[in-house]
């Protein structure tokens, strides 16, 4: 319990770091999250199995041919999500998350792709199934949706983490969609995150068997653990990463301080990892400020 509750507190003290030395800088700011958008749209296709790469689908989001055949399905998921992304970064602090906008951004991740299923949830008869979990029944998806939004929205007082993380596992295992159910979540995740005055997360695809182990722990116990971990060291990484450009400092590879330090560059890979001092993965590569 000390461990998670340490990292709430990170988070609270992150959150006021970002927010004093954010103002007047927000043009900084709308770059970096501009510059995120094929990062996260590579993490979140590379978890569902995509084969492009990081600078393949930078190049698909340029508009640059790529040097390799990639499916159809592959270059509208890049571009669809990268639209995504870009209209949550835009909107989200407009408008209250709901069940129509999640319809919205699911009609917009799959336009192009499959359009007899986009923008609505499963109907009578399409049941899916994740490894051993079978979803809930179609006709059970709208009031189970609706209850976890009113329990997101009205458990204020938990930490965002808490709550998040029992939202995807939630949004997760009632799988709404007959295709993109984990894209939606991930991409809601940071709707909510961003009205909810923080900073967007990119779960990547390094994590992604953790990730996987978080939704079998759910399904088994109910329990949010995993996840929360996950959400917290994203949010950290996040924080880090924008602060390190806030307060102007050199940002160099983990190696190269290392070097300047005179460090364990083993030691301060772990402390990365576990995003005890304030380094941020970055393109593949760890990084930091000095």
């Amino acid at each position: 319990m000390p461990k998670v509750l340490n990292v709430f507190s990170r988070i609270n003290n992150l959150r006021e770091r970002y927010y004093s030395l954010s103002l007047g800088k927000e043009a900084l700011l709308a770059v970096i999250n501009e510059a995120e958008i094929p990062e996260q749209v590579f993490n979140s296709n590379a978890i569902e199995n995509s084969t492009l790469t990081l600078e393949e689908t930078e190049k698909i989001l340029m508009q640059i041919d790529l040097a390799r055949y990639a499916s159809e399905r592959e270059i509208f998921e890049a571009k669809n999500l990268a639209k995504v992304v870009f209209f949550i970064n835009q909107k989200a602090k407009e408008e209250e998350f709901s069940l129509d906008i999640m319809l919205s951004l699911h009609k917009m991740l799959l336009s192009g792709i499959r359009d007899e299923i986009a923008g609505r949830f499963r109907q009578k008869g399409e049941y899916v199934r994740v490894a051993s979990h079978i979803a809930p029944a179609p006709e059970e998806i709208k009031e189970k949706l609706e209850k976890m939004l009113i329990e997101y929205q009205s458990n204020v007082s938990v930490s965002i983490i808490k709550r998040l993380a029992k939202f995807h596992l939630t949004l997760e295992n009632i799988h709404p969609f007959v295709d993109g159910n984990g894209r939606m979540g991930r991409v809601a995740n940071n709707y909510l995150l961003i009205r909810d005055g923080y900073v967007p997360i990119n779960i990547k695809v390094i994590d992604r068997v953790k990730y996987y182990e978080a939704f079998k722990e759910f399904d088994k116990s109910g329990k949010t653990d995993l996840m929360e971990e996950i959400i917290g060291k994203a949010l950290c990484n996040s924080y880090y990463k924008r602060l390190a450009y806030l307060e102007g400092k050199d940002i160099v590879t983990l190696s190269e301080y290392a070097k300047r330090k005179k460090l364990s560059y083993p030691n301060l890979i772990n402390k990365a990892k576990r995003q005890t001092i304030e380094a941020f993965l970055e393109r593949g590569s760890w990084k930091i400020g000095i």
